[in-house]
C-alpha cells in the first residue's frame, strides 16, 4: 500500500509494512499454527471468496465467528437448506423501562454466513464468540451510545472503520469518492485476483493502520477492547480441544485478538435476553439505508458473488451485463424513453473507464458513471435522474430472505405469514403492493380490512389505508372500498416479535393489547370506551368486543357530560348502521343501548345554556347530529322531549348566538316556531345595539350549519345583511367577515352560485361583476413591484 502515499512517508510506512508482513506471516496467516486468525470487512464477495479458499487449505477442526455467543443455538437454523438469505438474528434486551434491539444480518455471500455453511458441510463446529448484546450493554459505562441513544440498529458497526484519518487521508491520494469505492478497487476487483496470503495482508494492513488511529480510551469507550477480552478467552477455551483453530472476525478486531494485553474486564451477565432468527431484506441490508455495517448495492455484490461461485473470469463484468438491460426494461416499464444502443453504449463507457481508473474491471461506481452519461439526456436534474435512480433500485434489491421452519419461529409471525397467504398478499419482496378491498361484497376482503386494521393497531408499519371509511373519526363513513398499501419487511417482523408479548396470534395480540389500553380509560368516559369498541369491532374482535360492549353500557349510566354522551351515541350509531358489514346478527342489546344514550343526552340539552367558548363548534355539531337523529326516530314521543328541551334552552338570556341560531333552525324545521323567527331574531341582532351587532354573524352561522335553504326563501335577510354591513364601522367589519365567511363555507359550489345571482339581481348587476376580483391579480402584484421600487429608491436617496 506504500505506492499510493506521499513520498515523504515512505520511510514510516516501509516500516510498518516490514511490521505488518512479518506479522501476518508469523500471527496471522500462518497455516501451520494451531490458531489462523482470518480478517473481514462484514458482507464482502472478495473475503467470503477467500475464506473459502482458506477453509479448504487450513482444514480447520472449529471456526469461531465473531458474533453473540448467545445466539449459536440459532446456528441450525441459519445453515439449514430452508434458510434462503437474507436473514438476520434479532436481539431484544431490556433494561427497566427501556428496551433496546439490533441485528444481526447475513447475506448469501456475507464472509460469517459462508464460514457458517461451509462448517455445516465439513461436518465440524462453527461457533460465535462474541459478547451477548445484553452483555455488551450493560458491560460498557453507561452503555455508551448504545444504551443513551438506542440509535444502533446493527450488532457490527464500522464507522470506526471507515471513518479513520488513515482511510481519509487514502481516498484522497488514490482519487476514491469515498471508503466505499477505494475498497470496491483495491480489495473487490483486484482482491480476487491476488493470492489469498497477499489479501489477507493487504486487508489487515488497511484495519491496523486505521485502529492506529484510535488511543486506547477511544477503543475502551466503544466497547472494542472488552469485546476482544471475550473473544480472546473464547479462542483460549477452544485451544484446549482444537487443533486447528480458523477465527473469522471483522479486520478491526483481528490485532486486538493478538495483542497481549493485562487489563482484565468485569462483564455483566444478563437473563432477560430475547433471540430470534426473522427474514432480512436487501434494502435494509444496504449501507446507504442507514445500516451500519457492510456494503452498498446488496444484490449487485450478491450477483458478482454467484459469477465468483462458477468460476467466471471477469464478474464484475458479467454483472453489468445482467443489469443494463434489466435497466432498460424498468425505465420502459416507467415511460421512459431509452435504447439497446444505451446500453451498449453505457457497457463500452464502463470498460474505458475501468481502464483509465486502472483498474481490472469495471465496479458498480463506474456502472453509475456510465449510465448517467449514456442515459441522461442534456442536463442532470430531478427530472433527468430516473436512470439513476432506478438502477440504484436495480443494484440494491427488493428482496426478502426466508428463515427455515423452527421451534424458535415465533407465533405470531407465523400467523401474519399464514394469514398473508390465506388472503394472496405478496409479503415475498419490499414493494409496497396495492389492495383494493370491496368490503360490502366479498367476505374474504372483510376479513383481509380486520387483519390490516389489527396489523395497523399494533404499530408493525405493514400497511397505510389511502382511501376508504374512517371509522374511528367517523369520516368518509359512505365509501364502499378501501384501499391499502403494504410492504413486509424485517422492521415489521421486528414490530411482530416485540407484540407477541401480547399474543402468540396476531388477532389475540391486538385484543390482549387493546384490553390493556380500555384498563387506563376512567370509566365516566363513556365516548372513549365506545370508540374502542368499535375499535374492536373494525379489528373482527368479537370476544373483546363483548366485554367492552358490556363496559360501555356501565360508563353510560356514569356519564353526566353532554358532548360525551353524544360522542358515544354517535359512535354506537355507525355499529347499528353498519351492523350488517361488521357481521352484527344480534343487534337487540345494541338498539336499547342507543335509545338509553338518546334519552341521556337529550335530557342534558338545557343545561347548555350556559356553554364553554371553546366547545361552542362541537355543541352545535352535536345539536345537528340530535336532531337528525330524532327525525330517523319514528316515536312521537321522543321527537316531543327533544323539541321541549331546545324550547327551553331558548329560553335562556345569556345563550351564544351561535347555538341561538343552531337551536332556532331545528326548532323550525320541526314545525314548532315559525320560520318567521329566524327572520326576526336576525334582525335583532343586525339592528340592535353595537354589541348585537357583531353577533349577527356567528347568529347566521348557527342557522346555517342546519337549515342553509332558510336564505334562499327568505331574500330580504340579504338586503337587511347589506345594510348591516354598510352601517359597520371598519374596525367592527374586521371584526364580523371572518366570522361571516366561514358560516357561508357551509353552501357548496352550485349554491353558491344561486346566491351570487340573489346578489347581483340586489344590486341589479350581473353575476360576473360580482365574483370577479375588484383588481386583477396581476395588475396587484406589478404595483406591489412597482410600489416595492420605488421605496428602495427612495431609500437610496435618504428620502424615507
Amino acid at each position: 500500500m506504500g505506492n499510493v502515499l506521499q513520498r515523504e512517508e515512505m520511510d514510516q510506512i516501509n516500516g510498518q509494512d516490514r511490521f505488518i508482513k512479518s506479522f501476518v506471516e508469523e500471527e496471522v496467516y500462518n497455516l501451520s499454527k494451531q490458531v489462523v486468525y482470518f480478517p473481514v470487512r462484514h458482507h464482502s464477495p472478495a473475503c467470503a471468496f477467500h475464506l473459502k479458499k482458506t477453509i479448504e487449505e487450513y482444514q480447520p477442526e472449529i471456526i469461531l465467528i465473531e458474533g453473540p455467543d448467545h445466539s449459536n443455538h440459532i446456528i441450525p437454523i441459519l445453515t439449514d437448506e430452508r434458510t434462503k438469505p437474507p436473514v438476520s438474528i434479532y436481539y431484544a434486551y431490556a433494561s427497566g423501562e427501556q428496551k433496546y434491539v439490533c441485528y444481526f444480518p447475513f447475506l448469501q455471500y456475507s464472509p460469517e454466513y459462508v464460514a457458517l455453511v461451509e462448517a455445516k458441510r465439513r461436518q465440524i463446529p462453527a461457533a460465535f464468540i462474541d459478547l451477548s448484546y445484553g452483555s455488551r450493554l450493560e458491560s460498557l459505562e453507561d452503555g455508551h451510545d448504545l444504551k443513551k441513544k438506542n440509535e444502533k440498529l446493527s450488532y457490527h458497526d464500522e464507522r470506526m472503520l471507515a471513518g479513520s484519518q488513515f482511510i481519509q487521508r487514502l481516498c484522497q491520494t488514490m482519487k476514491c469518492r469515498n471508503f466505499d469505492e477505494l475498497w470496491e478497487k483495491v480489495f473487490e476487483i483486484d482482491g480476487i485476483r491476488k493470492q489469498t496470503k497477499d489479501f489477507v495482508q493487504d486487508v489487515f494492513a488497511y484495519c491496523y493502520l486505521s485502529r492506529k488511529c484510535y488511543d486506547d480510551a477511544t477503543l475502551e469507550a466503544e466497547g472494542d477492547l472488552i469485546r476482544e477480552a471475550h473473544m480472546r478467552q473464547k479462542i483460549a477455551e477452544a485451544k484446549q480441544k482444537h487443533a486447528r483453530i480458523l477465527v473469522v472476525t471483522g479486520g478491526f478486531h483481528t490485532y486486538g485478538l493478538i495483542e497481549e494485553r493485562k487489563t482484565s474486564y468485569k462483564i455483566q451477565k444478563v437473563q432477560e435476553e430475547k433471540i430470534y432468527p426473522m427474514v432480512y431484506t436487501y434494502q435494509e441490508a444496504d449501507q446507504l439505508n442507514g445500516y451500519a455495517s457492510g456494503m452498498p448495492y446488496v444484490h449487485y455484490y450478491e450477483s458478482v458473488w454467484k459469477a465468483l461461485e462458477k468460476k467466471e473470469r471477469a464478474p464484475f463484468s458479467k454483472s453489468a451485463l445482467m443489469y443494463l438491460p434489466q435497466l432498460l426494461k424498468r425505465l420502459r416499464d416507467k415511460g421512459e424513453t431509452t435504447s439497446t444502443a444505451d446500453a451498449i453504449e453505457a457497457y463500452s463507457l464502463m470498460n474505458g473507464l475501468a481502464v483509465m481508473r486502472e483498474k481490472a474491471e469495471g465496479g458498480a461506481y463506474e456502472l453509475f458513471d456510465s449510465v448517467l452519461s449514456a442515459f441522461t439526456k442534456g442536463e442532470r436534474s430531478i427530472a433527468t435522474s430516473q436512470p439513476i435512480e432506478t438502477l440504484r433500485e436495480l443494484l440494491t434489491g427488493d428482496g426478502i430472505g426466508e428463515v427455515a421452519p423452527n421451534s424458535l419461529d415465533v407465533p405470531i409471525v407465523r400467523d401474519c405469514k399464514d394469514r398473508c397467504k390465506s388472503l394472496k398478499l405478496a409479503i415475498t419482496t419490499t414493494a409496497r403492493n396495492q389492495k383494493v378491498l370491496e368490503l360490502y361484497a366479498k367476505k374474504s376482503h372483510r376479513e383481509a380490512s380486520q387483519f390490516f386494521h389489527c396489523m395497523q393497531f399494533l404499530g408493525t408499519e405493514f400497511c397505510t389505508k389511502e382511501t376508504g371509511p374512517d371509522w374511528m373519526n367517523n369520516r368518509n363513513v359512505n365509501l364502499v372500498r378501501e384501499t391499502w398499501r403494504y410492504s413486509y419487511s424485517s422492521f415489521v417482523e421486528a414490530r411482530l416479535i416485540e407484540s407477541s408479548v401480547y399474543g402468540g396470534m396476531v388477532k389475540e395480540a391486538a385484543a390482549h393489547k387493546l384490553a390493556d389500553m380500555v384498563k387506563e380509560l376512567p370509566q365516566h368516559q363513556s365516548h372513549e370506551l365506545a370508540k374502542w369498541l368499535l375499535m374492536a369491532v373494525v379489528m373482527g374482535l368479537e370476544e373483546l368486543s363483548e366485554r367492552l360492549f358490556e363496559s360501555v353500557v356501565e360508563s353510560v349510566r356514569q356519564d353526566g357530560h353532554f358532548l360525551s354522551l353524544c360522542k358515544t351515541l354517535k359512535t354506537l350509531t355507525i355499529l347499528l348502521e353498519q351492523k350488517r358489514l361488521f357481521g352484527l346478527s344480534e343487534t337487540e342489546r345494541l338498539e336499547n343501548l342507543v335509545e338509553e344514550v338518546y334519552y341521556q343526552a337529550v335530557t342534558k340539552i338545557v343545561e347548555q345554556g350556559n356553554p364553554n367558548p371553546n366547545e361552542l363548534d362541537e355543541l352545535a355539531d352535536q345539536l345537528k347530529f340530535l336532531y337528525m337523529l330524532s327525525e330517523k326516530r319514528q316515536a312521537d314521543d321522543s321527537r316531543e322531549i327533544f323539541s321541549d328541551q331546545l324550547r327551553e334552552l331558548l329560553r335562556n338570556d345569556k345563550l351564544p348566538a351561535k347555538l341561538e341560531g343552531v337551536v332556532v333552525a331545528i326548532l323550525c324545521n320541526l314545525e314548532v316556531i315559525d320560520r318567521a323567527e329566524i327572520s326576526r331574531r336576525a334582525r335583532a341582532y343586525m339592528f340592535g345595539s353595537p354589541e348585537q351587532m357583531l353577533h349577527t354573524a356567528a347568529y347566521l352561522h348557527g342557522v346555517f350549519i342546519v337549515a342553509r335553504d332558510y336564505l334562499f326563501h327568505q331574500e330580504e335577510i340579504l338586503r337587511d345583511l347589506h345594510q348591516m354591513i354598510t352601517a359597520l364601522a371598519y374596525d367592527d367589519f374586521l371584526q364580523v367577515v371572518p366570522e361571516l365567511r366561514l358560516a357561508f363555507t357551509y353552501f357548496s359550489p352550485m349554491e353558491i352560485s344561486m346566491l351570487s345571482e340573489k346578489v347581483a339581481a340586489l344590486f341589479q348587476t350581473t353575476v360576473e361583476q360580482v365574483t370577479n376580483p375588484v383588481i386583477d391579480e396581476r395588475t396587484l402584484r406589478d404595483a406591489r413591484m412597482l410600489d416595492q421600487a420605488i421605496k428602495e429608491e427612495f431609500a437610496k436617496w435618504n428620502l424615507i
